[in-house]
């Protein structure tokens, strides 16, 4: 009877108590059908994200082969501004090199006092779309290194929605901030960009809306961008269009 008792209990070499076997296996059952689901999903992000960032390699290398427009409009308080273009391509870096193209700005009328009002708002607007620009370029196009670093660091997560893959990333570029990729896995393309992120400080809000698009050859690209930040009544309208292949 007493060899019984042996076999199917165990003694705790902390506390010294007495713990029966049985109830060690149960629990540690439970315990594993707790962890499976999270190791299945941890698996699954693993290998969804190493698709997106396989894909978006490859496209990369197909967009060095093209040159575009990028057309620009800002709206400031309701009032919109006069577009403006870039021609845009690859430079030999891996960024892209921007030439303005299109008529100058007319200059101010109605005397040198108007002229210096003007032209500081004109500065003061170039700096602050120096900043926009800098933000859009930290989340356009996604960079595979912080999406690597915010997935290593557990702030990285799934959602399926049948062929299309959700991949939501929690403090991406800054901290508080959250980018949601939507990736199709059947044709291995980003088809949308869903950023919540500031400029500055984080009371200064800012919204990025990037929907995607696709070339003749399957290349992808981000078609419109829709920056809103809400604290300045701005909105960056971007749209890239007249794709050419360079030498072509």
């Amino acid at each position: 009877m007493n060899r019984n008792l042996e076999t199917k209990r165990r003694r705790n070499p902390v506390t010294g108590s007495v713990v029966s076997t049985s109830k060690c296996l149960t629990i540690g059952a439970v315990v594993l059908v707790a962890t499976f689901p999270l190791f299945a999903q941890n698996s699954a992000l693993q290998e969804k994200l190493a698709a997106v960032k396989q894909a978006m390699a490859e496209n990369t290398q197909k967009l060095h082969q093209y040159q575009w427009i990028e057309a620009t409009q800002l709206t400031v308080k309701g009032d919109q501004k006069p577009p403006t273009q870039d021609s845009c391509q690859y430079g030999p870096d891996g960024t892209v090199q921007k030439t303005p193209i299109g008529p100058p700005p007319e200059q101010p009328s109605g005397g040198r006092l108007r002229e210096r009002i003007v032209q500081k708002k004109k500065e003061e607007m170039q700096e602050y779309m120096g900043e926009v620009k800098g933000l859009l370029s930290m989340y356009v196009p996604p960079d595979p290194q912080r999406m690597e670093q915010a997935y290593q660091a557990g702030k990285a997560s799934l959602n399926l929605a049948g062929n299309i893959v959700n991949l939501l990333f929690r403090d991406y570029a800054q901290p508080g901030d959250q980018m949601t990729l939507s990736f199709d896995t059947s044709a291995r393309k980003v088809t949308s960009l869903s950023i919540n992120t500031y400029m500055g400080e984080t009371k200064d809000a800012v919204t990025l809306q990037v929907q995607m698009a696709s070339l003749p050859d399957g290349t992808n690209y981000a078609q419109q961008t829709v920056l809103n930040a809400s604290a300045k009544q701005l909105v960056v309208t971007t749209t890239n269009l007249h794709y050419q292949r360079l030498g072509g």
